[in-house]
């Protein structure tokens, strides 16, 4: 028989603790949240593996001990108000949700955002909001504390930045390449933002997300 709670701590201590996440609070969040719930039910053996989990439309749920880097640079603090951008199965916001306030998480993908309220629903997940929206439309300013952008961006885009509180923090991961740059981006002021290379990582690019340019010999 399938042993939850082991293959869980497995998870926790031989991923992501090896990945340098050693905040416990962020461990906590990826020890309370049962990823196996929302896991799609053709690869809920794959739960805790160190891999991503397809959940259709080219998507996934990303590797545990990416989770955990993302949540350990962004900070969250208990009275933070958070975005996530690409709300999947829903897994990634509810970890969040342990951690911040309230979570507003959208994503392209209706049926996406459909199975995710479920998914929250079920695991007694009571401060996050899933709506379906394009990111690429944002137009908020100054709006969160946290930003989790959970698609890559083939060119950077200053609208998310541009969502932050002052102090807020944003995840975002840049590039065109196999491999891409995760960063973390700090607003220290009205028009001030500090840039910080966290790790290199593979990441599908967001939905309409702009292309750089080519060029045509």
């Amino acid at each position: 028989m399938f042993d939850v709670q082991f293959a869980r701590r497995q998870m926790i201590e031989q991923q992501v603790r090896a990945w340098e996440v050693l905040d416990l609070k962020v461990l906590d969040a990826l020890q309370q949240v049962p990823r196996e719930e929302f896991a799609p039910a053709a690869y809920r053996d794959l739960a805790f593996a160190d891999t991503c989990v397809p959940i259709g439309h080219g998507q996934v749920m990303l590797a545990p001990k990416v989770e955990g880097r993302i949540l350990q640079a962004l900070e969250i603090q208990p009275d933070d108000h958070a975005l996530e951008i690409g709300t999947g199965t829903g897994f990634f916001a509810a970890c969040i949700g342990r951690l911040a306030r309230s979570v507003r998480t959208i994503d392209i993908f209706p049926d996406f955002v459909a199975g995710a309220v479920d998914n929250l629903r079920r695991t007694g997940v009571n401060n996050v909001v899933a709506a379906t929206a394009d990111a690429m439309q944002l137009a908020e300013r100054d709006a969160y504390d946290v930003i989790a952008v959970t698609g890559s961006l083939p060119v950077y885009d200053a609208r998310f930045e541009q969502a932050l509180k002052v102090g807020g923090r944003l995840f975002v991961t840049v590039g065109t390449g196999p491999v891409l740059e995760a960063q973390k981006v700090t607003r220290v002021g009205a028009s001030e933002w500090v840039r910080e290379s966290l790790f290199e990582t593979g990441m599908a690019p967001l939905i309409h997300a702009a292309e750089p340019p080519r060029f045509v010999f």
